[in-house]
């Protein structure tokens, strides 16, 4: 910001910092009463809170200054609501498979390639390496076993769990039944912890356990952007990108691809042509590019990432490139559904694997409560 005002003499910016923990109350403070930021961060599935018509947030396509053909159609697409671009994706990310060949190597096993190459492969850790020793860990606080095991049933029924159009869930009771069965499977067959495993260590996030950072972990199904995972690991355990399991036959992988982060600008702001100029500076121009960096992923920006290859800052070895190029060269045409990240359907979600797990409820009790809960969750956000 202080090179913008450089660039800028007769503008001045005012910053608000603020952590993650208490944003999106904060920010819907703000909306609500209308004194929101001029330029604001912004989630994706947060479009679907704040800007149902699109006009939650000013349009971008009627701002002078952003140079919106360094930005992907497609990217730009997910970003607007009813053709209002509400946001400027600074990044994209999609979860990817990741390994740990050290792990993998005393397994004696390659990675798999399907999801019964995935599933043969917990009885083998757990036979040659021992019972602390899994495969894979899917986090336990947010979205990933949700959008993992329905990566499966895209590959499967070429169909995503939610259809925006219809408001709706689009399973039968008989595919909810096969969508917590492959969960089942995962467990029983010691591919994964289950949340009993994680309720041991509270709110500790997955790459936090000890059976994470001591290498006994054989990968995980995680962001793209994410570089946690990767650096909390003590050598000689390391990670790198590999196989996305799929059915054979699958027309779509089932990816859960979208932006990493946004920028926004304010519906009631004053300055348009300020705000776009700033979100321009930081995203397109040499010095914002600069400052930046990889703060916030591999930029978008056709021209910030030449800036940075160009610097040695990015380049195709690192861990984040490598996961974004997998989704990339993966992602199918079936979009995912930003409702997915709901905190509220998510919740739902979690307690019923979790009430599963404790043996508080069966496999059909799971497949029939969970589709009831979380679609009066839907109608009410929807």
């Amino acid at each position: 910001m202080a090179a913008f005002e450089k660039a800028h003499p007769d503008v001045k910016v005012k910053a608000e910092p603020a952590g993650w923990d208490g944003y999106l109350s904060k920010l819907t403070m703000q909306l609500a009463g209308n004194t929101e930021p001029d330029v604001m961060q912004t989630n994706w599935n947060w479009l679907v809170l704040f800007s149902k018509d699109g006009n939650g947030f000013y349009n971008l396509n009627n701002a002078k200054g952003i140079d919106l053909t360094q930005f992907s159609p497609q990217a730009l697409k997910m970003t607007s609501v009813d053709n209002k671009l509400n946001a400027i994706p600074v990044a994209m990310t999609g979860r990817s498979m990741y390994y740990n060949p050290v792990l993998w190597q005393k397994a004696g096993l390659s990675y798999p390639q399907t999801w019964d190459d995935m599933l043969a492969a917990g009885p083998v850790f757990k036979q040659k390496l021992g019972d602390d020793h899994y495969p894979f860990v899917l986090a336990n606080h947010d979205t990933t076993i949700m959008t993992f095991l329905n990566s499966y049933m895209i590959q499967k029924y070429n169909k995503t769990m939610i259809d925006d159009k219809i408001q709706s869930f689009t399973f039968t009771p008989q595919e909810w039944l096969d969508y917590f069965g492959m969960y089942k499977k995962l467990v029983d067959g010691h591919v994964i912890p289950n949340m009993k495993f994680f309720a041991a260590y509270g709110k500790t996030n997955a790459w936090e356990i000890p059976n994470w950072l001591e290498g006994k972990i054989g990968g995980v199904h995680t962001w793209s952007t994410d570089n946690t995972f990767s650096s909390s690991l003590k050598a000689p355990a390391t990670l790198e990108v590999g196989p996305y399991p799929t059915l054979p036959g699958a027309k779509d992988s089932g990816m859960f691809y979208k932006p990493a982060m946004m920028l926004s600008i304010g519906k009631n702001t004053r300055y348009p042509q300020e705000s776009a100029q700033l979100i321009d500076f930081l995203l397109n121009a040499p010095e914002g590019v600069s400052a930046m960096g990889l703060q916030r992923g591999v930029p978008l920006s056709q021209v910030a990432s030449k800036q940075l290859m160009d610097a040695g800052t990015l380049n195709a070895t690192q861990l984040p490139v490598q996961g974004l190029k997998q989704v990339e060269s993966l992602y199918g045409n079936i979009a995912p559904s930003p409702y997915m990240e709901n905190p509220q359907l998510l919740a739902s979600f979690l307690e019923h694997l979790q009430k599963y797990d404790y043996g508080q409820m069966t496999l059909e009790e799971v497949a029939q409560s969970f589709p009831k809960a979380g679609q009066r969750i839907l109608k009410k956000i929807m």
